[in-house]
């Protein structure tokens, strides 16, 4: 128990084959030691646990080595190396800048650049976390970092390039580490599983890397912890329950609840996910990401996008064939919704579950709104007279084509047709439509025409647009207020009409109307400039294209006006005549 050695320790690269996920940096480290092209000065950056600090370890051991191998690395057989895996080696020496940031451990660092190595060619200085240094001990440090001696070289090392002085970056090579794969993640937990004697299910490393987040050294962090739990068998269930993250299942459940707009089963899946302590904002971050990996799985594309294990792909694969990408995107955006608003609700259960009934309609929404062109939607009619056409003897006639008074109930337009008839090579066929009105009812499609031509009788069928859908959904104050600061979104750029929309919410006048009050005329202009475009977004946030808006401006806000002192005095003195012979008698005047 005594002789443990924590598994990120273990099994640190001790060669730069070892290192994973950094090809193109250690190859580009071994070709400069090859060629003997050293820098004076390097800087590794990059997120944590991706192997900094130890490939400069390595780096620095490597171009000591007396006797380097054929595929450059180190011999660990010669003096240089033996001193070196010893830790006893005088020609690498490491500052930890987060501890030792002030000028004088600079200077004491300085001092000992003079001393040439005893063991080898180079004295490597590793210097890590160097974003901490303060801005004396940089400024101390320049000179030396710029001008070394020949026998010396720096590594920086830090997480946070950004702090480091545009000095600094320019006397240095800099190579960018970049997260580890999760394919790498595991297949490197694999060896060391194997090494360890330890039984494992692909899936669970796959948990296991995508909890590191691209940290080698926080994955091996995290096995340890699971192997501790599981006692050497590691499985899915065990890392799931053990790491508390949510199961897939629970996700393919809900989506395959949203095709089939069961609306009961979505919520009892989410009362389930709560019941077994998950908190309901990472559950909802967790749904967007599935939405996500559904809608990279339909594209061959964007498939190494997704960063889970083969099974699990497949499963990935099949239920994003049963989803339409317009589902997916508006699930990931109303999904997203709730987690932006997630933090200023009051209830939180109840914006979940909102978010969750949306879904679940959203294809029903999408069958109705987007009808196939072929067979346009049915609507509701009020029941007319029958309308029996006019017949009309054997020749070139229309029926029913009389004069038209420009009466607003009838409407008339004659189009050509493209291919005349072969009796009547020049006569054009003409469209005719009219507004019949009953005096009961009113036709809302007008009747079909009988049209004869060369003797021949044709019946045609009045060709029109097809029919706008209706959509006149209830709505609240709350909702259109909701969607109008929605609106505002989409223009953050056009700063005054944002905060003339946030200062004049809306207010409604009954179920189809609602007024806007504003300060001034160019209030005004502000609005009637994105007037359309507002009304249509509107509209499709609420469902309801029956919507109109007025604009008023405030009689206040017309006739306001900031009176100084001596407006203000006069003002008063207008109507009190007692307050000018006391401004008189005492020779007060107002600045």
């Amino acid at each position: 128990m005594d002789n443990y050695i924590v598994s990120a320790r273990k099994y640190r690269p001790s060669t730069f084959k070892s290192v994973v996920g950094q090809k193109a940096l250690t190859q580009t480290l071994k070709n400069a030691i090859d060629s003997h092209k050293l820098a004076h000065a390097y800087l590794f950056c990059g997120p944590r646990g991706v192997g900094k600090t130890s490939c400069a370890r390595i780096f620095a051991k490597t171009i000591n080595c007396l006797h380097p191998t054929e595929t450059g690395e180190a011999c660990n057989e010669c003096e240089s190396c033996k001193a070196f895996n010893e830790q006893r080696s005088y020609n690498i020496m490491e500052l930890d800048a987060a501890s030792n940031n002030s000028v004088e451990d600079i200077r004491t660092l300085i001092d000992q650049v003079r001393i040439p190595p005893q063991i080898g060619k180079y004295k490597v200085f590793i210097i890590d976390e160097v974003h901490m240094l303060s801005a004396a001990a940089f400024n101390a440090f320049l000179k030396t970092l710029e001008e070394p001696p020949h026998h010396a070289i720096f590594v920086l090392a830090t997480t946070e390039k950004h702090k480091l002085l545009p000095t600094i970056l320019s006397r240095c090579q800099i190579y960018d580490f970049q997260r580890i794969t999760t394919a790498d993640i595991t297949e490197h937990l694999q060896y060391v599983a194997s090494q360890e004697g330890i039984s494992t299910e692909t899936e669970a490393l796959n948990i296991i890397a995508n909890k590191a987040d691209g940290g080698m050294r926080d994955a091996l962090s995290i096995f340890d912890q699971v192997v501790s739990f599981t006692g050497g068998n590691i499985t899915y269930k065990a890392v799931i329950e053990n790491l508390n993250v949510l199961d897939y299942e629970y996700y393919f459940k809900l989506v395959d609840s949203f095709l089939n707009n069961d609306v009961s089963q979505a919520l009892m899946v989410f009362k389930k996910i709560r019941d077994n302590g998950f908190e309901a904002q990472y559950f909802v971050s967790g749904l967007s990401n599935h939405f996500r990996d559904l809608l990279v799985s339909k594209d061959p594309v964007t498939l190494p996008l997704l960063e889970v294990g083969p099974s699990v792909a497949q499963r990935y694969g099949e239920q994003a064939a049963r989803c339409s990408q317009q589902f997916l995107y508006k699930a990931m955006e109303l999904s997203n919704r709730c987690d932006l608003d997630y933090r200023i609700s009051s209830n939180k259960q109840f914006l979940v579950e909102l978010m969750l009934i949306q879904i679940c309609q959203i294809t029903i929404t999408a069958t109705e709104e987007s009808p196939s062109p072929k067979n346009p939607p049915l609507q509701k009619l009020t029941p007319v007279t029958n309308i029996q056409p006019a017949v009309t003897p054997p020749q070139t006639t229309i029926a029913q084509a009389k004069p038209v008074s420009p009466e607003p109930n009838t409407v008339l337009s004659g189009i050509a047709s493209p291919s005349p008839s072969k009796e009547s090579p020049h006569a054009p066929n003409l469209q005719i439509n009219q507004k019949i009105e009953n005096p009961v009812h009113k036709a809302p499609t007008p009747p079909r025409i009988s049209i004869k031509l060369g003797g021949q009788a044709q019946e045609e069928e009045q060709q029109t647009q097809a029919p706008q859908v209706i959509l006149n959904t209830p709505f609240t104050q709350e909702q259109l207020q909701t969607s109008w600061l929605h609106f505002t979104e989409t223009i953050s750029t056009e700063v005054a009409l944002v905060n003339t929309m946030r200062s004049s919410l809306p207010y409604m006048l009954d179920q189809t109307r609602f007024e806007v009050a504003v300060e001034n005329k160019m209030q005004v202009e502000l609005l009637n400039n994105r007037g359309t475009e507002l009304m249509e977004f509107l509209k499709q946030e609420l469902r309801n294209n029956q919507i109109t808006m007025q604009t008023k401006i405030n009689e206040k806000g017309e006739s306001q006006k900031i009176f100084g002192p001596k407006e203000l005095f006069q003002h008063m003195a207008e109507k009190n005549s007692s307050l000018k012979d006391l401004a008189d008698t005492f020779g007060l005047e107002m600045a």
